[in-house]
């Protein structure tokens, strides 16, 4: 958890860009990520160091060989010239960090940081900065000491998330960020598996990867072993495990560095514009898929990929995303996705369609209606989480429904932390589930039959199911009302009464 001072730490960092000339908040959070990433490899590297000279061995793998030493953290922060700061960071450790992954074939790390440009040009900037960052993340070394739940790494993911929060802030890139709270929710409601190919096909900064990560960072079998430490599974999560597309290189090199800050060796992050034709190649490679997917309207039908367009005839993003994701998943894969209500229930006949596929052909498994503040200051649109199981041959017999009204935050402009949260008893009740005891619609959750969602046009809509009890209001007898209202004025003519004597 960021506290407070850091909060205030990292706006100060934010401010010293702006008022140097770099205020795009994506060209701020990419020359910090840079750093970050070179002050992740030098902790990396001391942390072999320790271990070598405690076993009295050589290290294996060195980040840095004996001719890159200058490009560590630990060197080039203790420079008491600039000047010669700038230069080595500017001329030898970006150019190393750029490279990085380059002895392997077709790294996408690489492809991505190819056109990354490094530009802080002045001597003084680089120094405060280098300065601010470092003691920011020794103020995190020190948290994490004392902290019996968070370690240096969870918390410098902390660290990044919140940087990332500002891009939204800046008010145009708000559709890069879903709320954390709501990506843990999601990731706990699917409990991926060790052996999980997680997708994100809009994956901007890589929340929901990076939330995947460390709930199985945390996962633990029946006897307390952490369930990655097991043959095959750590090689599997640091290569194998998470992929993500976005065809914003901005974004594609936020969000490999994101993944390999929280921990991940080898992130595959891809530039690709999901959507579309040139894109269309991958099919049934991913067992569970989390996204926010962007909707922005229509697309143009000319470059819709053609097996999405096989599936539902429209130029709606909302409704091809979920072909996609269909298209994306193994038979027997997952989905948790962020949709617009008007999936849920608008009339024509392409949203009515997609409805029909995912009850008919697939397996419908719940839908979350979550409160329309949840994406507030940035966008106030009613949303839901719709969960489902790619068969191909059907498998809905009931759909489990949940009357989401509080996500812990108030649902203005502020989202102040709140008492109202409905989302531990979501995920209680989501475990918990039974078609045969969950039938009463005017509790939060319960299930639906299918045959009752056909009979109405597969409309997904909470409130078409939903019951609300109505409790009666007992009012007092007319005149006994007006009695009481005669007494009252009694009272008012006393006071006035001794008011005006007062006055003489």
């Amino acid at each position: 958890m960021i506290t407070g001072e850091m909060r205030s730490k990292v706006d100060r960092l934010w401010t010293t860009f702006w008022n140097n000339g770099i205020s795009n908040p994506l060209s701020v959070i990419e020359q910090i990520s840079y750093l970050l990433f070179i002050k992740r490899l030098d902790d990396l590297e001391l942390a072999q160091e320790k271990k070598a000279n405690r076993l009295n061995k050589p290290i294996t793998n060195p980040i840095f060989s004996p001719e890159k030493q200058r490009c560590r953290w630990s060197y080039f922060k203790n420079l008491t010239d600039s000047e010669e700061m700038l230069r080595i960071v500017r001329d030898e450790a970006f150019p190393f960090i750029k490279t990085l992954r380059q002895t392997k074939e077709d790294s996408a790390y690489v492809r991505h940081m190819k056109d990354a440009v490094f530009l802080i040009a002045n001597p003084a900037l680089l120094a405060n900065v280098v300065g601010q960052i470092d003691e920011l993340l020794e103020v995190l070394r020190k948290q994490a000491e004392v902290s019996k739940d968070e370690s240096y790494v969870d918390l410098m993911g902390d660290l990044y998330e919140y940087m990332l929060s500002k891009i939204a802030q800046a008010g145009t890139n708000g559709q890069f960020r879903t709320p954390r709270h709501i990506i843990k929710m999601m990731v706990e409601l699917m409990a991926p598996g060790p052996r999980e190919i997680i997708c994100d096909p809009a994956c901007g900064t890589g929340g929901f990867l990076v939330a995947s990560a460390g709930y199985l960072r945390d996962l633990k079998d029946s006897d307390g072993n952490l369930i990655l430490n097991a043959p095959g599974n750590r090689d599997h999560f640091n290569k194998e495990m998470f992929h993500g597309f976005d065809f914003d290189g901005t974004m594609l090199r936020i969000g490999s560095m994101n993944l390999m800050l929280h921990g991940i060796e080898d992130p595959k992050i891809e530039a690709r514009d999901s959507l579309s034709e040139d894109h269309a190649g991958i099919t049934e490679a991913f067992t569970l898929i989390l996204a926010n997917p962007p909707f922005k309207g229509s697309i143009e039908k000319s470059t819709i990929a053609k097996d999405l367009s096989k599936v539902i005839s429209t130029t709606k993003t909302e409704l091809l995303f979920i072909a996609l994701f269909l298209r994306l998943l193994k038979i027997g894969g997952r989905a948790a996705v962020i949709v617009p209500d008007g999936v849920l229930f608008s009339s024509s006949t392409a949203h009515k369609k997609i409805r029909e596929i995912l009850v008919e052909e697939h397996k419908l498994d719940g839908v979350i209606s979550m409160p329309s503040g949840v994406f507030k200051p940035y966008a106030g649109v009613s949303t839901a989480v719709l969960i489902f199981t790619k068969t191909g041959v059907g498998g809905t017999d009931y759909v489990w429904f949940y009357d989401m009204e509080a996500d812990g935050l108030s649902l203005d402009d502020k989202r102040q932390p709140v008492e109202e949260n409905d989302i531990p008893d979501l995920l209680q009740r989501w475990k918990v589930q039974n078609t045969e005891t969950d039938t009463d619609r005017t509790e939060k959750a319960f299930f639906v039959p299918k045959d009752e969602i056909k009979t109405n046009g597969y409309d997904l809509s909470i409130n078409r199911y939903k019951e609300i009890e109505y409790q009666e209001v007992k009012y007092e007898p007319p005149k006994v009302i007006l009695q009481k209202l005669r007494n009252l004025e009694d009272e008012i003519r006393a006071d006035l009464d001794a008011l005006e004597g007062l006055l003489g």
